[in-house]
């Protein structure tokens, strides 16, 4: 099945509901970044949160960025979303490796800790809204779903989701649905729904049993006047570095930096932290950068 995003509406507009499968560019982060099982799950479920939440804004070229910092082993995930559909992200240690929780599931929250969750929204102008929300369980669902209720006042709840066995990631991705302000009023309709959410068994067991995104809608939302968007938007992990950024970064360096890196190692080498490409600069590419700075600064003189 492949990666995708889906929309809908229910209850006259007042509810508002997103679900992802994200499975094969789970599958490509857990290869790039060689993850863990624990980590896979974690990553995983931040992304699919990531481009749920990303959904919603408006403006071409708008981004979300998910940070979760956490005192436990996994050391910190960072998740960058669009709205294009594009995601990419990375754990502190994509090698640490829990027991099974309580319930027998991977341990996601003893992985992440106790901490904060950080999203910072770039809605393409202006300053980016940035915002904190203490972690409540680790557990990337929850916690987004705390943030959205508690920094956008809009009642959520999401369920995200990752399977990932010795082949491999089978099965990720998650719904969000929300309760919009015209129908937030209606206790009845936020107690079914919450009710309805609370039995799911999560969401990679619906996958597995075969679920669609679309029936998945149906069993929540059916008798509320639901609507689906008939366009489905595709979803892939992608990320913008090139040779030409690293090249950037280094001239920041400076001219005498560089210079030690031409006389120590004949080059320099650095590793993008979102996808895992390594690029190599040689002598020659920083030797270009130098003269680059130099001619800048004899303009600027």
């Amino acid at each position: 099945m492949a990666d995708k995003l889906i929309r809908a509406t229910a209850a006259d507009g007042g509810i508002r509901a997103v679900g992802v499968i994200t499975t094969r560019l789970t599958e490509e982060a857990r290869v790039r970044h060689k993850l863990s099982y624990v980590a896979t799950a974690a990553l995983g479920r931040t992304m699919s949160a990531g481009l749920l939440m990303a959904s919603s804004m408006k403006r071409p070229g708008s981004r979300v960025n998910v940070r979760v910092r956490g005192d436990g082993p996994l050391g910190g995930i960072l998740v960058d979303a669009g709205l294009d559909g594009t995601v990419r992200g990375y754990v502190g240690n994509p090698s640490v490796e829990l027991p099974p929780n309580a319930k027998g599931k991977l341990d996601v929250g003893g992985a992440v800790g106790s901490g904060y969750l950080y999203v910072v929204r770039d809605i393409g102008y202006g300053y980016p809204y940035s915002s904190t929300v203490e972690l409540v369980s680790g557990e990337i669902g929850d916690d987004v779903a705390h943030y959205l209720v508690n920094s956008e006042q809009t009642p959520s709840a999401l369920v995200v989701g990752v399977f990932v066995g010795a082949e491999g990631v089978t099965a990720a991705g998650g719904i969000l649905i929300q309760v919009l302000p015209k129908a937030a009023r209606d206790e009845a309709l936020v107690t079914t729904l919450e009710s309805r959410v609370s039995a799911l068994s999560g969401f990679t067991p619906l996958m597995q049993a075969g679920k669609t995104l679309t029936e998945i809608f149906h069993d929540l939302l059916g008798d509320m006047d639901l609507k689906i968007f008939p366009e489905s938007q595709m979803l892939r992990f992608h990320c913008g570095c090139s040779f030409d950024r690293v090249l950037g970064a280094l001239k920041m360096l400076g001219a005498a930096e560089l210079q030690d890196m031409i006389l120590k190692d004949d080059g320099a080498e650095a590793t993008c932290d979102f996808c895992g490409n390594v690029y190599q600069a040689n002598g020659d590419n920083l030797a270009q950068l130098i003269v680059d700075l130099q001619r800048e600064t004899s303009v600027s003189e």
